[in-house]
């Protein structure tokens, strides 16, 4: 029996894609042939014109594909390099006007719904720009001052499409309006370029920055920004970390400039002749804002400071790490406000205080230019007034700001919602830091752990776990707290001096007041807090407790405990009940009537068992 043939449809369909395929090798064989003849490139628009024209996800891939295959030859051929006579300046304008067709057809790709086509345009993109950055470099290799190039309108193109999310030109894709970047390619391009080549992100902070501006209104620029900057964590911190380089060309090292005359000024001698076409920016004085105050001329130096940053051209800001941490630092300063006037501001804000201090206080020139905004984050409250205390303290301890209520307003975070947030524990760590020092007052100390204890009486067991550790490790560390437990007054006779309303933890009176209730709950329900809470009862010998393994229980973490703890002794599982009460009799008084000796009648109260339980299930 012969073998079934495949169904019509899919023998046509199969038919169809050879001869597309067949058709893009015979166009770009052709071009090929023509760059290498100087023949006519004419062809090379109808190219272009397939790449645009067709819906198929899988015919546009390999028309983009056989369309960079043909200007890679066109670009390494020099048809795009300096003309020397005009016919050929005319085809390098005819030739630029279809590449950048073709590059603005790319970076439409980015949001198209195919995840194929959007890595694949990430990756010819990425590649055109080191072959048009390494084009240019060589083309400007017979100046004696000339500088390796960095194809910076290419550049900008790509970061357009990153940041702005344009709609995807192909006619198979649908239309997607959120103009939100895509996650994979977030991934792919900070994996692939912004996490490992200097020059790349270096031009990438530049770039964003000048965006940031330029659209003030774009509803979703500083998320989409912000979902590319909080990934990174490879920024270098010292300048032997500059040592990877997408375009080959530039990671030259730049010849070394004269150092700069005794009164710090380069003269015009002293500097390298800045660089020409795309590379040359008017508002690198920008960069002037970033750098250190000079020192006066009668001061002595130690060290000549050198070339100053907003002197240096675009190769010689490459290879600076302090030029690195201007870029950062400018990019951080315009995304920063645009956050906080978002729809979504307080979710965002939470994502940049949550790696503010491990992230971006330490690159940044200095890092007291955020103060304003941290302080603000403070004073909004909250959760993101929380994450805010510790890049506040940070720039306290660090960088010698000065903020004389900061302990005021750590005190007001002391309600009773802090106890039930997601960041309670995170916030716990940095109290205990925050009082750690033993130059704090007493009586400031005081209102913290009164606070705290009087927190308790309504907080969770989860809570309650970790408040009791935390204060006992506080009357450990600062001995003068000690008396807030060794209170001799009888119940009836106290009366709490504390003033819970007062803003001001110094004038609260917690010192005079005393800790009872945490002596409340060695009564608590919770076996574990009540066991916990005998701690205060005892001569305090023990060492302080490793707050870390307090902070991250829950009901779920405490239930867990009990349900595995060892038993020690094993429990009663039945009880002998005593003869005449298995129907739980209980004594009531019944008012009956008694004679008395004088014959009067009298109302007399008199006990009689009644079984209170039985009768309650009565229903009749």
């Amino acid at each position: 029996m012969p073998p079934r043939s495949l169904p019509p449809t899919k023998k046509r369909r199969i038919d169809h894609d050879t001869g597309f395929t067949e058709r893009m090798s015979l166009i770009e064989s052709a071009l090929i042939d023509a760059v290498g003849k100087n023949e006519s490139l004419n062809s090379l628009a109808d190219l272009l014109d397939i790449v645009h024209s067709e819906k198929d996800a899988q015919k546009t891939s390999k028309a983009i594909y056989a369309s960079y295959r043909v200007f890679v030859v066109i670009i390494t051929s020099r048809k795009l390099g300096l003309g020397v006579d005009e016919a050929a300046k005319l085809v390098k304008t005819w030739l630029l006007e279809q590449l950048n067709t073709y590059v603005v057809f790319l970076t439409g790709l980015l949001k198209d719904v195919e995840k194929t086509l959007r890595i694949s345009a990430l990756q010819i993109l990425f590649s055109l720009q080191k072959h048009l950055s390494t084009l240019y470099s060589t083309n400007s290799s017979s100046s004696s001052k000339s500088q390796p190039q960095f194809h910076l309108s290419h550049f900008r193109k790509i970061v357009s499409a990153l940041l702005l999310c344009s709609p995807s030109p192909r006619l198979g894709s649908e239309n997607i309006d959120d103009q939100l970047l895509d996650p994979d390619v977030a991934n792919y391009f900070y994996e692939t370029w912004l996490s490992v080549h200097d020059d790349i992100r270096w031009f990438f902070f530049r770039e964003s920055a000048t965006i940031l501006n330029a659209h003030p209104n774009h509803p979703t620029l500083p998320l989409n920004l912000l979902s590319i900057l909080e990934r990174l964590t490879t920024f270098p911190t010292e300048p032997s970390e500059l040592n990877a380089w997408w375009v080959v060309e530039v990671g030259t090292p730049p010849p070394k400039s004269k150092r700069s005359k005794a009164n710090g000024d380069a003269s015009d001698s002293d500097i390298e002749a800045p660089e020409s076409n795309d590379n040359k920016d008017d508002n690198d004085d920008w960069r002037k804002y970033f750098e250190d105050e000079p020192a006066p001329p009668e001061a002595p130096k130690a060290k000549d400071p050198g070339i100053r940053l907003h002197q240096m051209t675009i190769h010689q800001s490459l290879h600076s790490l302090a030029s690195h941490r201007a870029v950062f630092t400018r990019t951080w300063l315009a995304l920063l406000p645009r956050l906080s006037k978002s729809d979504t501001a307080e979710k965002l804000v939470v994502r940049v205080l949550n790696v503010m201090h491990r992230g971006i206080l330490p690159h940044l020139t200095r890092p007291v230019l955020i103060m304003d905004w941290v302080g603000a984050c403070v004073d909004y409250g909250g959760s993101v007034g929380l994450l805010a205390l510790n890049a506040l303290f940070i720039l306290m301890k660090d960088y010698n700001l000065d903020y004389p209520a900061f302990y005021t307003r750590l005190y007001a975070f002391l309600d009773r919602d802090v106890l039930h947030l997601k960041h309670r524990a995170r916030f716990f760590r940095m109290t205990e830091l925050f009082l750690s020092s033993t130059h704090l007052p007493a009586i400031l100390l005081a209102s913290f752990i009164k606070r705290l204890s009087r927190l308790s009486l309504s907080a969770p067991p989860a809570a309650i776990v970790m408040i009791i550790p935390f204060i006992y490790n506080t009357l450990k560390k600062h001995p003068a707290l000690m008396v807030m437990i060794h209170n001799n007054s009888t119940p009836d006779e106290y009366t709490d001096p504390f003033l819970p309303s007062e803003p001001n933890p110094t004038l609260t009176r917690a010192l005079e007041s005393s800790l009872w209730e945490l002596v409340s709950h060695r009564s608590h329900y919770h076996t574990t807090v009540s066991t916990l809470c005998k701690i205060f009862a005892e001569p305090f010998t023990k060492p302080n407790y490793p707050l870390e393994d307090f902070l991250d229980h829950t009901y779920a973490t405490l239930f867990e405990t009990d349900a595995n703890r060892k038993i020690k002794k094993e429990p009663a599982l039945a009880i002998d009940w005593p003869r005449g009460f298995i129907s739980f009799p209980i004594s009531v008084m019944s008012t009956d009537t008694m004679l008395i000796d004088d014959g009067e009648a009298e109302s007399a109260p008199l006990q009689q068992n009644v079984d209170v339980v039985g009768e309650l299930w009565n229903f009749t």
